[in-house]
């Protein structure tokens, strides 16, 4: 078969862009409007978009920062509204940002294994760790954890959860209403996990789904960021601005996966892309300036201040001057270095780089015709830079309808995208193969061996 670009669609409803709620285009109260989200999924699944795809905080952040904005000040939890849209949808799949950081692995284990059933199979779980001092403060701590530590507790989480996932069997069920008996006590396990962070005897009182599990998703891009992904992450959301950095980063991912023993071709790195499309760059530059137009300096310095890890206060310093060093931090060190990359690679001032970022928060942003979107896209998926991209629509619901109306069929023309979904289930769009549960996998090796 050949190679295909898969597509998710990154829709907060608020907007991506950090003014996007001020354009006339949009509702002001997207963020909380159900209807509202109902529409934006049924028209990325329209586009034959692989998945719908919901980022969340813990932590309310007035003003901009890593939260996004005024718009998302406050928002639905992504599980809870995703559980509500599966019924009015038939095919997008729905990954769902939850933290390994604040939750814990049983709960999370069974709400995920409660999405996937509610939705055929279609769920996804982003794993993050929660990078933000406001978020520790609302989960009884004065100030957020280390980075590494965040960090080996997400790798022990994501193990845990695993292995809840495997409670059942995928035939473990009889329903024998003649003979009484509702499932084989046999293909029913304890996960009896004890380690460093968690104690967790299982099993899980929720059943395997028909993908088996919810596809794993991650997003870091630090050093113990990376080392997860590539032991963990099935699909893995990425920040790049240039063609080089982004194939540092897709060789070095699937070199070590290779190395651990998993198949490159079961990791799909989908950096994010931010499109402004037009049908002249004059158009598509219009649309980029309108929304520029509407950016409230002190979100943009807020913004920054977020993307830079919460170290860096701005307030003060001359607008149209350099950006200044951001002291470290302990939050999304990844994020802060490529901000830190803009601004030098392109001689931003705080204002020019707060305008850039804003509809993207560091993932590319690009503006022109569908044409020279796709040959972007094109550039990257033939090179080792991407298996995929996940579209951040500027402004919504308008930029999510000029991708599909306008950049999809450029896609597909060029044989790069597909023209109907492939199967039912999340993996079975994105071409990840089914996850054998590990009991009937021991169970058949054991037979193999006699």
């Amino acid at each position: 078969m050949t190679r295909k670009i898969r597509l998710g669609a990154f829709l907060p409803g608020g907007g991506q862009h950090v003014a996007a709620w001020r354009h006339p285009d949009s509702p002001a109260d997207g963020a909380t409007n159900f209807a509202f989200h109902v529409h934006l999924a049924q028209e990325a699944e329209r586009g034959l978009f692989d998945a719908y795809f919901l980022a969340d905080g813990l932590a309310v952040s007035f003003g901009g920062g890593m939260e996004g904005g005024n718009a998302k000040v406050a928002g639905f939890e992504p599980v809870t509204l995703f559980s509500a849209l599966a019924p009015l949808t038939k095919t997008i799949g729905f990954i769902a940002t939850a933290s390994t950081t604040y939750e814990e692995p049983y709960n999370l284990a069974r709400k995920f294994a409660s999405l996937d059933l509610i939705s055929g199979g279609r769920a996804g779980w982003n794993v993050v760790t929660t990078a933000t001092e406001a978020a520790a403060q609302n989960f009884n701590l004065d100030q957020q954890h280390p980075h590494a530590t965040r960090y080996a507790r997400a790798a022990e989480h994501v193990e845990v959860v695993k292995k809840l996932w495997d409670s059942f069997e995928d035939d473990v069920f009889l329903r024998d209403k003649e003979s009484g008996r509702f499932f084989h006590e046999g293909k029913l396990h304890l996960t009896d996990h004890r380690g460093e962070h968690f104690k967790v005897k299982g099993p899980l009182n929720v059943s395997r789904s028909p993908q088996g599990h919810p596809v794993i998703v991650q997003a870091g891009q630090s050093e113990d960021g990376r080392g997860l992904a590539a032991a963990t992450a099935e699909v893995i959301f990425t920040a790049h601005q240039r063609l080089d950095t982004a194939q540092e980063f897709y060789r070095d991912i699937k070199s070590r996966a290779r190395g651990l023993g998993r198949d490159p071709a079961h990791i799909l790195v989908m950096p994010g892309v931010s499109p402004f499309v037009g049908g002249t760059l004059a158009e598509a530059q219009a649309k980029y300036d309108q929304l520029t137009s509407l950016i409230l300096p002190e979100d943009g310095i807020s913004l920054l201040n977020g993307l830079t890890g919460g170290t860096l206060d701005l307030k003060g310093y001359d607008l149209d001057g350099p950006l200044p060093p951001a002291p470290p931090t302990e939050g999304m060190k990844s994020r802060q270095a490529l901000i830190r990359q803009i601004a030098d690679d392109n001689n931003f001032t705080i204002r020019q780089l707060y305008q850039w970022v804003a509809s993207a928060r560091g993932h590319f942003t690009v503006v022109g015709t569908p044409e020279t979107i796709v040959d972007t896209l094109q550039e990257w998926f033939e090179n080792e830079a991407a298996d995929g991209f996940n579209i951040l629509p500027p402004w919504l619901p308008t930029g999510l309808t000029d991708f599909v109306d306008l950049v999809i069929p450029e896609l597909q023309r060029r044989g790069l995208f597909r023209t109907e979904y492939e199967g039912q289930t999340l993996r079975e769009n994105l071409g990840l193969p089914f996850p054998t549960n590990r009991h009937a996998a021991a169970r058949s090796a054991r037979h193999a061996a006699e």
